[in-house]
């Protein structure tokens, strides 16, 4: 997909580079000294970095300016993106980027002694976002700027976000992420609009309609961060709510002496906006998580309305203006709200408001796991938001219906309705989303197939034009160009700059695919990658990486269907291998796991302790020598994803078959040359398709066969006996040899593969081996690796988020 193209950096005179670097220079003096309060002698370096950052906003203003004028004049139709998540990582490289001012900034600065790398490292990680999810929602606003459609993304400016990882005896330990203790520079408060947002309460008759008289109410507040597409094109808006009581401190009974208690109200609203997915094992903490998506999700879906009817005045006209795309199910209480405007306020008629919504908004799954998919319960669906809790039965009601007029089964329609009966009743937001959405849409095409024929079978059958397939994509920009410059360079010399504006051009590089010269340019710069990467996990862990050594990585959130476990299975058994056969050639390798594990998941946690317990006893371990080394890195997040991913030879995209909705980190290794080590899930295979048999290794159980072990019985015992090296590394695992201060530490973790295997580690440790020792045999030939990771990065263009979103513009949003 093409990008819009305009004036490239390179294309600049040297008259006009040296007049942009002037103006830059006195742009960050004239900020430094009247908006910090500093002059260049007092000044220190985070001075220096929030002029600097300042200068360059206040140039991103004048064409975020142009950009919303540009749409208003011409009438053009908006998408507004609902996320719970934007993980949008550090801002200013990738403004700079994309604005064309990369050397400009950086010679400004030079003058003053001021180096643009150190200023860069400044900038805190915004707490956004945990991982793919929200690193999608970004990848996504930035391709929507930078393919020139009018875009607002919406979600919550969280002031601790989901947690900074702590390390301690190698056990996770949470801790409040303090991004926004000094500040953003990046964002704007707009206190116009300002939105109520209610709770609980009833639902009055008034006149022929009825009214909502919410208990409680908190006002959200719109803050504003400006997004820069590609070459500065378009800058979109990213619109985060906060929120605030409606009486901050209550002065009666503050001065009657309760002064924790006159501040009750506005310690419940700040609860909104503090963290992301807080624990949700208590009644507590699912409350909050419903009001947390019910309180943006009403905020944003208020905003879109009153821009409409301000701008374009009849509400029926939505869906010709409005494009609103729900990532997941988190926003999926936007049908009802939408509807309850329609019928409530703007007096539609329901059946015209439900055609209203689903005209105008569109729905995104991403995961075939039962508890992902999100369903509250009924009792407190009802008390927190009654008005809405009437509108889902009113809406189940006429989805009901159609499902007896075509003739489905009660068990059809006890699987489609959107309250689930069975136990405890629960509202089905997954449900409710399929049916407000005119479009439904996987990430990737397995996936997508996978949901016409489980979680959503019966639904597809009733509405079957609904379900399509979006394959994910991921920004080049922030992907290759900027976590990768000398690959970036390298690739420029081989074949042109087309590719900086068309991914797919990357496909030049296949008739160079055996050039030794260029095979040797690109292990070097993945060499020095490697070599750049070494120094902060040093300082991070202490541990020293060999760069010569095979980077072996998998990072990315902890989950027993990511399959972590299994990695970290085969490294035990490697490590038997190494020692108990000294005399064969094995191939140095760098283990490097980093994720997150939620707060309150047990497992995922004893997972990260089993890596460090690992890492703990390999690495001090003089018989292996420098042959393996294992890594846990804390706190991943985007800035460290942009070290290791162009450091990575191997990628480790290894979850159960059938289980991972498509992946996009698997997207960010192949395009910097990392081959994949993979099932054949999520967009793996169409990775696969796309880089061909010969450069990606592929192991284990398909979707069909995990399915069908499932189904028919499975006994992981029998298969564990039968695997020497498995029942070696789960009997050294399980029997303390990597506890030795806890022996039944990991006990009923390795019981539950013994029991039942429900992730099928031990059905696939045997493939998975075998893929590895395949792995060592190609690195061992240099050139038939280098032409495979010329391969890999020839062939994944198509895997742009400019693609992904040029599909969703096409044939779901219609604004292209």
């Amino acid at each position: 997909m093409t990008s819009p193209s305009v004036t490239s950096p390179s294309e600049k005179t040297p008259s006009a580079r040296s007049d942009l670097i002037a103006d830059i220079d006195a742009r960050i003096v004239d900020v430094l000294n009247h908006r910090v309060g500093k002059d260049e002698r007092a000044a220190k370096t985070h001075d220096w970095f929030t002029a600097a950052v300042l200068a360059l906003r206040d140039k991103i203003i004048d064409r975020w300016m142009e950009s919303t004028r540009k749409t208003y004049a011409q009438g053009d139709k908006r998408v507004y993106y609902l996320s719970l998540e934007f993980l949008i990582g550090r801002l200013m490289r990738d403004a700079l980027s994309n604005m064309g001012l990369t050397r400009e900034m950086e010679q400004a600065l030079r003058g003053h002694g001021i180096d643009l790398t150190a200023l860069e490292e400044l900038e805190p990680d915004a707490a956004l976002g945990n991982g793919g999810l929200g690193r999608l929602a970004a990848c996504f606003m930035e391709s929507l700027a930078s393919l020139d459609i009018p875009a607002y993304g919406y979600g919550i400016r969280y002031v601790n976000g989901m947690f900074r990882q702590r390390i301690d005896d190698g056990w996770q330990v949470e801790l409040p992420e303090t991004w926004l203790a000094h500040g953003n520079p990046w964002e704007f408060d707009r206190r116009e609009s300002a939105y109520r947002v209610g709770f609980g309460g009833e639902v009055i008759a008034k006149g022929d309609g009825v009214t909502w008289n919410p208990a409680e109410q908190v006002e959200a507040s719109a803050v504003d961060t400006p997004v820069v597409g590609w070459r500065g094109k378009r800058v979109n808006t990213l619109r985060l709510w906060t929120a605030s009581s409606l009486d901050p401190i209550k002065l009666d009974a503050f001065n009657a002496g309760d002064h924790v208690g006159a501040l009750a109200d506005q310690v419940r609203a700040d609860s909104l906006v503090r963290v992301l997915y807080p624990a949700d094992s208590s009644a507590a903490g699912q409350e909050l998580r419903l009001r947390q998506e019910y309180f943006f999700t009403a905020a944003s879906i208020q905003d879109i309305v009153r821009r409409h009817v301000q701008y374009m005045g009849d509400v029926r006209t939505l869906p010709d203006k409005a494009a609103i795309q729900l990532n997941d199910t988190h926003p999926a209480v936007a049908v009802a709200d939408l509807m309850r405007l329609l019928v409530d306020v703007h007096g539609l008629e329901f059946n015209e408001a439900l055609d209203v919504t689903r005209r105008t908004i569109a729905y995104t799954n991403h995961t075939l796991l039962p508890e992902a998919l999100e369903s509250w319960p009924l009792p407190l669906f009802e008390r927190l938001l009654p008005r809405h809790m009437q509108i889902v039965y009113a809406i189940n009601s006429r989805v009901l219906r159609e499902a007896r007029k075509a003739g489905m089964d009660d068990a059809a329609i006890a699987a489609i309705s959107l309250i689930d009966e069975g136990g405890e009743r629960r509202v089905r937001m997954a449900n409710l989303a399929f049916s407000g959405a005119h479009s439904v849409n996987g990430v990737a095409a397995l996936h997508t197939e996978l949901m016409k024929t489980t979680v959503f079978s019966d639904l597809h059958k009733l509405y079957p034009d609904k379900i399509n397939n979006k394959t994910n994509g991921v920004t080049p920009r922030r992907w290759l160009q900027q976590c990768n410059p000398g690959l970036t360079s390298t690739i420029r010399d081989a074949i042109g700059d087309a590719f900086l504006d068309d991914t797919t051009r990357l496909a030049d590089l296949n008739a160079l695919a055996d050039d030794a010269a260029l095979g040797e340019r690109i292990a070097e710069v993945k060499r020095s990658t490697k070599v750049a990467l070494a120094a902060p996990i040093k300082d991070l862990t202490g541990i020293r990486l060999d760069p010569d050594a095979l980077f072996d990585v998998q990072i990315k959130r902890i989950h027993e269907y990511k399959r972590q476990l299994l990695n970290l299975i085969e490294t035990v058994a490697l490590y038997d291998q190494i020692r108990s056969h000294p005399d064969r050639d094995w191939v140095p390798r760098v283990k490097i796991f980093g994720g997150k594990a939620a707060s309150s998941y047990h497992n995922a946690k004893l997972v990260i302790k089993l890596a460090n317990d690992i890492a703990r006893r390999v690495n001090s371990d003089p018989s292996v020598g420098g042959l393996l080394k294992v890594v846990f890195v804390p706190n991943y997040n985007v800035t460290l994803a942009e070290r290791i991913i162009p450091a990575a030879d191997l990628s480790e995209q290894i979850s159960t078959a059938g289980m991972e909705a498509s992946g996009t980190g698997n997207m960010k290794f192949a395009l910097n040359g990392a081959l994949t080590i993979g099932t054949l899930d999520g967009a793996n295979i169409e990775i696969k398709d796309h880089v061909g048999d010969d450069n990606i290794i592929i192991f284990g159980l398909t979707a069909d066969e995990v399915a069908e072990r499932r189904a028919n019985g499975y006994n992981p015992r029998e298969t564990i006996e039968g695997s020497r090296e498995l029942a070696q590394a789960l009997h050294s695992i399980a029997s303390g040899v990597f506890s030795p201060d806890d022996p039944g530490r990991y006990a009923g973790l390795i019981g539950g593969i013994f029991d039942h295997d429900w992730f099928m580690v031990a059905a696939d440790f045997d493939s998975y081996t075998a893929a590895q020792r395949a792995v060592d045999k190609r690195w061992e030939n240099p050139a038939a690796w280098r032409a495979a990771t010329i391969r890999n990065i020839a062939n994944v263009g198509w895997f742009s988020s400019d693609r992904t979103i040029s599909e969703y513009a096409k044939e779901i949003w219609g604004v292209l």
